[in-house]
């Protein structure tokens, strides 16, 4: 019973500009690991071969220190790979991949899908039905060839491709690189392996994409995942198995602060959230000068507990409350700009008066724990 890993859109190479310096090389590191992942899984799940559909690569110009470490944290699994270029890293006269073979940096159980064809794996089982992207962006189907591919009755029948599944998408959006709906049905597919959507999603019970093996976006879309299919026969329908491989969790939030309760949601939200996570906050609203502590005081223990945090605070308006002026202790004059910066806030939605307000507050606080002490 053939039994395979589809996993795709690897994107060696990207880089993380928005992160911090240290954050951003955990984040490269983490998908080179997860290649390693892969391997792993492959020999616990016994698999006889792993599938990439497309984009192995983020680009053509990658260094060739990360051709050959894509290649090296191949080796977990000595079982056949078969490789599919994508839109990020098509088979281009020369490419990234004609630059890997003058390295000679591919293993020989590593099957390069240069061209349009099968790779027949006869001892796994399998023939791999392979529509590689040769320029960036196609508008024909290139799997469409697949239903005049013959290959041994024995033998399932795989398609590995990397585009949109047409129907998917929005329909003001032209999506490039258009694959055929029913192309596992048309073309007598056992299973029809896809990349391009980084996001796990299945089409129908025999066309999946396996979505990347490390997300590297904010995007609420399954993401982190390699798929293990496992099918009896030809014809039979196929076992599809979904598996974690993801290090980082990446999320996005918008939040609205008006009460003090929605501060304390959502600092109760990033407390439980594991240390391996990626989060991006936008928070709007009010919070009082009490409530800005306590919010101040959990960025500062996130920023060390996760791998990485950044807050975008510059809708939410400080709003001191009595009690808080009165800690304060600003009096006469001091407590006359306080409430004119209070004023600035409210009226004409000035970030400055915001900012001056926040490190006012700042410098009296500072002041009376200094008398204090």
């Amino acid at each position: 019973m053939p039994r395979f890993l589809h996993t795709a859109d690897w994107q060696m190479g990207r880089s993380y500009s928005r992160f911090e310096i240290e954050d951003g090389a955990a984040l490269v590191e983490a998908r080179f690991a997860g290649i390693e992942r892969l391997a792993q899984l492959a020999n616990e799940h016994q698999c006889d071969a792993i599938l990439v559909a497309g984009d192995v690569f983020d680009a053509q110009t990658v260094s060739d220190r990360t051709i050959r470490r894509v290649f090296n944290a191949t080796k977990g699994f000595a079982g056949p790979w078969v490789m599919l270029p994508g839109n990020h890293d098509a088979a281009l006269a020369e490419s990234v991949w004609t630059r890997a073979q003058r390295l000679g940096a591919v293993p020989a159980n590593v099957h390069l899908a240069l061209e349009p064809g099968v790779v027949s794996l006869e001892s796994q089982g399998l023939a791999v039905l392979c529509a590689p992207l040769t320029q960036r962006h196609t508008y024909g189907d290139l799997t469409e060839p697949f239903s005049h591919y013959e290959t041994p009755n024995d033998l399932l029948r795989i398609g590995l491709a990397h585009g949109s599944v047409q129907g998917l998408l929005s329909d003001d959006i032209d999506a490039t690189n258009p694959i055929a709906p029913d192309r596992a049905e048309n073309s007598r597919l056992d299973y029809l392996a896809l990349g391009d959507w980084h996001g796990t999603k299945q089409v129908n019970e025999r066309t999946w994409y396996s979505g990347t093996h490390e997300a590297e976006r904010f995007r609420n879309n399954d993401a982190g995942n390699a798929l293990i299919v496992e099918i009896a026969g030809p014809g039979a329908t196929p076992a599809v198995s979904q598996v974690a491989t993801g290090r980082y969790q990446w999320h996005q939030w918008r939040e609205t602060l008006a009460v003090e309760f929605d501060l304390e949601q959502l600092l109760s939200r990033l407390e439980a959230l594991p240390d391996a996570s990626v989060v991006d906050l936008r928070l709007e609203g009010s919070i009082t000068l009490a409530g800005e502590d306590k919010l101040l005081e959990a960025l500062s223990v996130a920023e060390a507990r996760f791998r990485s945090i950044q807050c975008d605070r510059s809708g939410l308006q400080l709003e001191p409350t009595e009690d808080d002026i009165a800690a304060l202790h600003a009096d006469g004059y001091v407590g006359e700009v306080i409430e004119d910066l209070r004023h600035q806030q409210q009226e004409q939605q000035s970030e400055e008066a915001r900012d001056a307000l926040a490190i006012l507050a700042g410098l009296l606080k500072g002041r009376d724990q200094e008398v204090g002490q």
